[in-house]
């Protein structure tokens, strides 16, 4: 399996779907850099509380590979623009080599403005018996294979289910019947194709929960992540 650096936080990315990131913690940055250097892409899970790694939030079982698109430096923040590729699934987890910073061993370095440590000085604070130098988690991951074009039936259902929340998301805007129908029309035909990762993209526009996009990430096949669209907008129309 190879290795990848993660990027654990409260956010699923989907194939195919672009994002920006603000990259301040001195982990991310660290990894960043390392990812910058060697040209290489870095993995995005969902954060899991329940499984912590070195005291750090760890990840979920399933994430996204990013692949970073435009990068610009302001100040001590990174700017990021990535776009989700593979999926894949978490093995063994390599914890980071420091705890958080809510550990006491940081009592002396922190100030009273809240200005993080730079790398350098993290670095110095690791351990001589660690394993490693790396301040964020990385993990083996095995990807999934990618996903074969998605049948005619399956396009009809995704269109279906987009058309029925966009339209839903008009009323509520008050848009004109003509517009709302053009505009309708011309977002769900942008969307859906004979590609599979128009099912991640769909998911990615009409779902509300991040527990609902991380099952469709999760999903072993492209069926059973749709049939988990179909029930979230069923559970959703329930709730209304």
């Amino acid at each position: 399996m190879p290795s990848l650096p993660l990027f654990v936080l409260p956010m699923v990315l989907m194939p195919g779907e672009i994002q920006e990131l603000r990259i301040f913690e001195p982990r991310y940055r660290q990894m960043l850099d390392d990812c910058l250097l060697d040209e290489k892409n870095f993995g995005l899970v969902m954060n899991d509380p329940f499984r912590p790694s070195n005291a750090w939030d760890g990840p979920r079982s399933h994430g996204c590979e990013a692949e970073i698109l435009h990068h610009e430096t302001k100040g001590s923040n990174h700017f990021v623009q990535i776009v989700g590729r593979r999926r894949f699934t978490v093995g063994q987890v390599t914890p980071p080599a420091l705890p958080p910073f809510s550990s006491p061993m940081f009592e002396t370095v922190l100030d009273d403005d809240g200005i993080l440590p730079d790398v350098q000085e993290l670095l110095e604070m690791i351990p001589d018996d660690a394993q490693h130098s790396k301040l964020y988690i990385s993990a083996d991951v095995e990807y999934h294979p990618l996903d074969e074009d998605i049948s005619e039936e399956q396009q009809t259902i995704l269109k279906d289910l987009m058309t029925h929340v966009l339209n839903r998301i008009g009323v509520v805007l008050r848009i004109e019947d003509e517009l709302l129908e053009q505009w309708v029309a011309e977002r769900v035909n942008r969307t859906v194709d004979h590609d599979a990762d128009s099912v991640y993209a769909v998911a990615a526009l009409i779902l509300s929960t991040l527990e609902a996009k991380q099952n469709i990430l999760a999903s072993p096949t492209l069926d059973e992540a749709i049939e988990e669209l179909v029930h979230h907008v069923a559970l959703v129309q329930e709730e209304e």
